[in-house]
């Protein structure tokens, strides 16, 4: 299906890896002209890019920075001429418990993780109510419907990006500029590296569908999301793609106890 996206152009944080690097292909693939910024972009995912023909742009900077934020959205649209997507995607996790937040760990999370979209989307938002269009995507994540220890700060300024999603679509619905949030559970990246085999098979008992989510299956969900011809009427929502995480039955059953109720 033609997503209407062909010549359009986007900026996407965190671009070079995980979630960030799975949308924009999806966008790529979609004929969209791609902007990726990280601390290290990677010059692999710009090919990657460039192989369906889209353009793109490597953008190295750290978006705990305001005045990185600004310099980017600026050179993209320096670069691109105008910009019609933005996907707010980069974050961070430092993993303490609550008599051990330092004050450097709280900071460089909320800068990273919240700070940086409300600096991003208010350069944005000036470009695109100028032009009377645009579409922009938080990436959230489940952690705002569920616990976990030692994620205070991570999940502070993740449920954040949903309260700043709310003002930001409304305030930006006059302009005819769309603001939706995509809310993905666990899903193999860099930033869920590294957990124990023990902990990987409890994650994934709590998890309905019983596996971790592969980055290629948010693109189509970005896709729908941004594009103003299969999503024209919406605006201010969420869209989970969690493998069912976000409902955490209690485990009062097996995995063939579950099948036989009906089957």
């Amino acid at each position: 299906m033609d997503a209407g996206l062909r010549g359009k152009t986007a900026l996407i944080t965190g671009g070079g890896s995980g979630i960030g690097r799975a949308i924009a292909l999806a966008l790529a693939a979609e004929g969209v002209n791609v902007a990726i910024a990280s601390r290290h972009p990677a010059e692999a995912v710009r090919d990657e890019i460039a192989a369906f023909g889209a353009g793109t742009l490597r953008i190295e900077a750290d978006v705990s920075d305001e005045a990185q934020v600004t310099g980017m959205v600026e050179q993209t649209i320096a670069h691109f001429g105008h910009l019609d997507l933005y996907v707010n995607n980069a974050a961070m996790a430092r993993h303490q418990p609550v008599t051990r937040i330092t004050t450097e760990a709280w900071l460089e999370t909320l800068h990273t993780n919240l700070s940086a979209c409300i600096w991003a989307c208010r350069e944005i938002g000036k470009h695109m109510i100028a032009r009377g269009q645009g579409s922009i995507l938080i990436v959230g994540s489940t952690a705002q419907y569920t616990q976990a220890y030692k994620e205070a700060s991570y999940h502070i300024t993740k449920t954040g990006l949903r309260v700043f999603k709310n003002t930001l679509a409304l305030e930006l619905a006059p302009f005819g500029i769309r603001v939706n949030l995509l809310v993905p559970g666990h899903f193999l990246t860099p930033l869920t590296a590294g957990i124990s085999a023990e902990a990987e098979a409890i994650m994934k008992s709590q998890i309905p569908l019983r596996r971790f989510g592969e980055t290629e299956e948010l693109g189509a969900t970005a896709v729908l999301l941004l594009s103003d011809k299969l999503s024209p009427y919406t605006t201010g929502a969420e869209f989970t793609v969690d493998g069912g995480l976000h409902l955490r039955p209690l485990p009062l059953a097996t995995d063939d106890e579950l099948r036989a109720m009906n089957s």
